[in-house]
């Protein structure tokens, strides 16, 4: 199914997941386009992201198909960016629950209220590898052997979405979405920290490895496109610069006035995620960032082909350099207000 969406109307949207990175940016963006938006939160969640937008909130969760179908009731769009990234978890149970079964609600949610957009923040992590050259859509995941459970997870939902899409009639569109930087990332996300924590001088050693980039307003700019452009049952890749470690982190350190980071090379990095895995099993512990995994996954994702959403969406992301120091800038502005109160 690849049939062309229609002109989107001016019904209320949904977005759930409002409270992360990606979902608080997309809110932002609707608002700041005049929509009518609603947000799905539970009761839990950290509602900084959100503070002063003019959203109706909707408490409910997506293990709880009855807070979806009164989430999405007379709406037009639902923008899911629900994603529980919880890659150290040792028993991966709730990591397929909260990214795939979540997603199966929310989806025979929207097919029973009629909702005409459904735009998917999936992964880069569903690509192929291509050793050849630049990573495409058309490129099946290929490396179901180095995957880890949080991979599979994501990769699993993906799967099902397209399906939907295809056999139901979803009016879905997938973003596999790259690593995302820039302003207003309160949580803070593990990267988003590694890179204010360089800037501010706090870290000084990054792997030799590189990874695609791209700013986190242009993710929320791509998914609005998607509503208004996107191809139902398509997927696109949501992508912009590749860039090394050194050069990435240096560019912090630059903007934070901070010295150059040292490189480990890979392979020392590897061995020393290896022994501390180990050890840690020994030792009965679990749910731990250091894995052999982790270390595999910082140079897994190479150069990636956005042709696709350039041209089907329209999407024109910004330079890197302008994210990493609207970035920069944004966590240093945080760090002073919280140290003059």
């Amino acid at each position: 199914m690849t049939e062309n969406l229609q002109p989107v109307n001016d019904k209320p949207v949904l977005v759930a997941g409002a409270s992360g990175f990606v979902g608080s940016h997309t809110a932002r963006e609707l608002v700041r386009q005049g929509r009518t938006v609603r947000v799905l939160l539970r009761k839990s969640s950290d509602k900084q992201a959100l503070e002063n937008l003019p959203v109706q909130i909707v408490y409910g969760d997506v293990l709880e198909p009855e807070s979806l179908l009164v989430a999405m009731q007379g709406c037009g769009s639902v923008f899911y960016s629900v994603v529980d990234p919880r890659f150290w978890l040792t028993d991966p149970g709730p990591i397929y629950r909260n990214n795939v079964d979540g997603l199966v609600n929310a989806m025979d949610a929207a097919l029973t209220c009629g909702i005409e957009r459904f735009i998917f923040t999936s992964t880069m992590g569903t690509l192929g590898i291509n050793p050849d050259g630049p990573v495409t859509e058309e490129i099946e995941f290929n490396w179901y052997d180095r995957a880890s459970p949080y991979i599979r997870a994501r990769l699993q939902a993906e799967k099902v979405f397209l399906q939907c899409c295809r056999e139901k009639g979803l009016p879905g569109v997938a973003l596999c979405v790259a690593n995302t930087y820039g302003p207003e990332d309160y949580q803070p996300t593990p990267h988003g920290k590694m890179l204010w924590d360089v800037a501010r001088g706090e870290a000084r050693f990054t792997i030799d490895a590189g990874a695609p980039t791209v700013d986190i307003r242009d993710v929320a700019n791509a998914a609005l496109l998607a509503e208004k452009y996107g191809r139902a049952g398509e997927r696109y890749i949501i992508s912009n610069e590749f860039i090394s470690n050194r050069d990435f982190y240096n560019m912090a350190a630059a903007e934070g006035g901070s010295k150059l980071v040292h490189v480990v090379p890979r392979s020392l990095a590897y061995g020393i995620a290896w022994i501390a895995e180990r050890l840690l099993k020994l030792f009965g512990q679990k749910d731990y960032l250091i894995s052999t995994d982790a270390v595999f996954l910082s140079n897994v994702f190479q150069e990636m082909d956005n042709r696709k959403a350039r041209t089907e969406l329209r999407w024109n992301p910004r330079p890197i350099r302008e994210t990493v120091r609207d970035a920069v800038a944004w966590y240093a502005q945080r760090e002073n207000t919280k140290s003059a109160r």
